[in-house]
């Protein structure tokens, strides 16, 4: 009788295929966009409160929906604070 001894042949890592490594670093839009939107939306509640009494800026036909716009812009900020690595 033969005898086959045959060893388990261990994989080398340059036969395997090797995987895609995600980035951890974070896109170079995302810090200044996120700070832009943040202060923006802080900009606009301040402008509407120091001339809501007699301009009517940042715009004078929304009234009181220039807080909701100023809102929506800290939180569309905030919201990007969450892809921040």
């Amino acid at each position: 009788m033969s005898e086959k001894s045959e060893k388990p042949q261990k994989k080398s890592a340059a036969s395997e295929p090797a995987l895609p490594q995600k980035s951890s670093a974070n896109p170079r839009w995302l810090v200044p966009t996120m700070l832009t939107l943040m202060l923006a939306g802080l900009a606009w509640i301040v402008t509407y409160y120091l001339t809501s009494q007699n301009l009517g800026l940042p715009v004078p036909a929304l009234g009181n929906w220039n807080l909701l716009v100023g809102f929506v812009l800290i939180i569309a900020g905030f919201s990007l604070t969450t892809r921040w690595k």
